[in-house]
């Protein structure tokens, strides 16, 4: 365990969270929020957030158990020491993430960027998004500077709702009807 460096909150993306221990031997269970479940057990290190404080901890082993995952951190050998990192959110450093094809997007990138229709109406902000199992869903609100303050959820489907994404502009250019 090492102290992580101080950042700014947005310099991480929170890959999830350590839930209860598992076993006398100090593994903890593990709610993942990346696709597939599995995919946090390929950063080797994890930044622990707790009550204000971050620490680095190395992963010694993962494996998926029942419907979700349990891991080993370096150090933690007691269930006494893993009930102290119950509740424990883990951060990964966003430049650590793997480079994406172009068209691809992390949620984290769509997050906050302004919804405009292809006539210019600004529908919003992207709130946060969810998974259907058909295709991701944009929850888009409505605020001071958009045309209503309405809630709206857009399907994530480039080239037929999902015109242009510019994470530059922090702009997301769509085709929809603002009636709905």
């Amino acid at each position: 365990m090492d102290a992580a460096p101080e950042a700014a909150a947005d310099d991480y993306v929170v890959l999830g969270k350590l839930t209860s221990p598992y076993g006398v031997k100090g593994w903890l269970k593990v709610y993942s929020y990346t696709d597939p479940m599995e995919g946090i057990l390929d950063y080797p290190e994890w930044i622990l957030v707790q009550r204000g404080t971050q620490h680095v901890y190395r992963v010694a082993g993962g494996r998926r158990h029942g419907k979700g995952l349990v891991a080993g951190l370096e150090g933690v050998e007691t269930r006494e020491r893993a009930e102290q990192l119950a509740g424990a959110e883990i951060r990964l450093a966003k430049q650590q993430l793997p480079r994406l094809e172009p068209g691809d997007y992390y949620w984290h990138q769509l997050e906050g960027l302004r919804v405009v229709t292809r006539e210019g109406v600004d529908l919003g902000f992207v709130d946060y998004l969810f998974e259907t199992g058909a295709n991701d869903v944009l929850v888009v609100r409505g605020d001071a500077d958009s045309r209503d303050a309405e809630e709206r959820l857009l399907p994530f489907l480039p080239d037929e709702v999902i015109l242009e994404v510019d994470l530059e502009a922090g702009r997301l250019t769509v085709d929809w009807d603002p009636e709905f």
